[in-house]
């Protein structure tokens, strides 16, 4: 067959200007799109990239207040209290990429956004965006539509210096989007302590910090840390870190005011650094998985010319910082321990135990892998998709693969037959997991199921090898349906905290009741929806028309050409989110625990 060549000349050439290119190709510039519903979707960059502005301006000692608001509606607005945008730059700094005074050291030292390109990604996808400079006792006011200048102003003003940002996130871009009010908090929450003295204020609640990263560990890990927190700050790195009797590590990562959820070379250096100040204090040669078993760390740089591995900067890509960061974080760690000895004693004591246990481990492993070579090459509960990252890297924002943990043969039946075999898997669980709060590391290893499970995500010996971008719990929605969602849930949260904390465990929402007349079906997912469906496809008239309502007992009766469209784009998902990381063991043992008596009286007590 031969394929006619389209014609190729000059009137194919075409010119995007700057903002034009940012709505075609939004993906380049902030990551992802979506709804609102997962906290790194589109609309919170939008967010983060004002209020970064602000916490800029904070950084180079202008401007001790933020404040955010958001409307009903949608629309959001952030004033700062630095020194302002100059007046007459105000339109080319909002919507001229490569603008901006962030590329003179002079002017920002340590800024988040060095390419000129954050508020003018805000400027382009936001169906109104607004934008006043106010600088002594002048202000500059510009006033855009989906980046295009509508109005300019200017004039006299009595306000305090500082920048007011009001923008509205465009539907065409975004659909029917929502702010998450909690992701908004937790963010600015971050900011406070990030920035000790810096106060951000939102829905009438002050985040303020005294004490930096001391105050964010302290919030995390309060009442779970062996020993009270060891933590250094001067000009350029903070950190703060403790152990606790928690599986794996645990890191919040920042550079120049902004959370790197992915890490880096900062968090990389702090890691080693932190493991060669133990080794020099103790005169030995600890393994690093031992002596960071159980580690909750945060760490904050400032660099001057941070180079990030897109424009959301979920990722440093400087290395030629690595050295320093190592040498600073060995000798705090080093002199500290010398002159806490009570405490060095801890840390020296929890690391021995640590090595104990994986060396017990070590044993366990080989007897599980060596049987499960025996039973079968392949694991028998997994049917795997084709699609997967590359060890310890996510899949980029237009791509990614996803593993469903469903209950039982007739769910995963459906779903098989429903799925994108190229970028989803499915994994079988045999009737109701045990229940493994508050038992050791190696009943993994003994358990068949949990061994499988393991297995089929690759995580074994470390979980930088996942295999999948989300981990997805598809029961049904009943009692036995929600008991498997509870110990699945423990599963992770007992032994793999880290892989709900980055955000790779999900819940998914099927519909309970299927509500249809012969022309209109609609899925409903609480019972309120099914009244208001039945209320619709009936009719107003006198003459109300038949509606047949069933309801699904289980995952396995919605047929695969039904399920197929609750599996597709429009799946609908919950993230599961940790709060503070000293609340998951407390959660954990009253839900999962001993505690028989305290779970009924608490049912009966909550009873409808």
């Amino acid at each position: 067959m031969t394929l006619n060549a389209a014609v190729y000349d000059e009137s194919k050439i075409k010119t995007l200007s700057s903002l034009e290119h940012i709505r075609m190709r939004p993906g380049m510039y902030i990551g992802r799109l979506g709804n609102g519903s997962h906290p790194d979707d589109g609309i919170y960059v939008l967010l983060k990239e004002v209020i970064d502005n602000g916490v800029d301006e904070f950084i180079m000692g202008a401007g001790e207040a933020i404040e955010v608001s958001v409307t009903g509606e949608g629309k959001v607005l952030i004033r700062d209290y630095g020194r302002g945008i100059p007046l007459g730059k105000l339109v080319e700094c909002v919507s001229v990429i490569n603008t901006g005074a962030k590329y003179n050291t002079d002017a920002f030292q340590f800024s988040v956004g060095l390419n000129g390109v954050g508020t003018k990604a805000v400027n382009a996808l936001s169906k109104h965006f607004e934008v006043t400079s106010f600088r002594d006792g002048e202000f500059a006011r510009a006033v855009f539509a989906a980046g295009v200048l509508q109005e300019e102003e200017n004039g006299k003003s009595r306000e305090k210096n500082g920048t007011l940002v009001e923008f509205q996130p465009d539907p065409e871009m975004f659909g029917d989007y929502t702010f998450n009010r909690e992701f908004i908090r937790k963010r600015l929450k971050r900011y406070s302590y990030l920035n000790a003295g810096l106060c951000l204020t939102f829905d009438g609640e002050s985040f303020c910090s005294e004490n930096g990263l001391l105050d964010l560990l302290e919030a995390e890990t309060s009442g779970t840390q062996l020993y009270e927190p060891i933590h250094f700050r001067d000009k350029t790195i903070e950190f703060a870190f403790s152990h606790t009797d928690n599986y794996g590590e645990t890191y919040f990562s920042f550079v120049n005011g902004t959370y790197t959820n992915e890490g880096g070379t900062h968090l990389s250096a702090f890691r080693e650094g932190l493991l060669k100040g133990i080794n020099e204090f103790a005169g030995k040669k600890f393994d690093g998985e031992d002596a960071r078993e159980g580690v909750v760390g945060a760490v904050a740089v400032k660099v001057r010319d941070p180079i990030f591995e897109s424009q959301t900067k979920n990722k440093l890509g400087n290395t030629d910082i690595r050295s320093e960061i190592v040498a600073v974080v060995r000798q705090a760690v080093s002199a500290f321990l010398y002159k806490n000895t009570e405490i060095a004693d801890l840390v020296i004591d929890k690391i021995q135990q640590s090595a104990k246990v994986r060396k017990e481990l070590q044993h366990v492993r080989k007897e599980a892998k060596a049987k499960a070579r025996k039973v079968a090459l392949k694991i028998p509960q997994l049917k795997d998709c084709k699609y997967h990252p590359a060890p310890g890297k996510p899949s980029p924002p237009d791509r990614g693969n996803m593993i469903f943990l469903t209950e039982g043969q007739s769910a995963s039946g459906s779903i098989v037959s429903a799925r994108d075999p190229m970028t989803q898997a499915v994994f079988s669980l045999k009737g109701k997991p045990f229940n493994v709060y508050g038992q050791p590391l190696a009943l993994l290893y003994k358990n068949d199921e949990m061994y499988s499970i393991m297995r089929a995500l690759d995580i074994e010996e470390s979980i930088g090898r996942l295999r999948f971008d989300k981990i997805i719990i598809a029961t049904d929605a009943d009692v036995d349906g929600l008991h498997i969602r509870n110990l699945v849930l423990t599963f992770f949260l007992h032994y793999f905290e880290s892989l709900v904390k980055r955000g790779h465990v999900y819940i998914l929402e099927t519909p309970i009741f299927r509500v249809r007349n012969k022309e209109e079906t609609i899925y409903c997912y609480h019972d309120r929806e099914r009244s208001e469906a039945e209320k619709k496809l009936a009719g107003r008239g006198k003459v109300r028309r038949p509606v047949e309502v069933t309801r699904f007992k289980g995952l396995g009766e919605i047929s695969p050409r039904e399920f197929k469209q609750f599996i597709g784009p429009q799946m609908r998902l919950k993230q599961v989110d940790i709060d503070t990381l000293s609340e998951v063991p407390r959660i954990l043992e009253f839900y999962m625990g001993k505690n028989t008596p305290g779970r009924r009286n608490y049912i009966m007590s909550h009873l409808v």
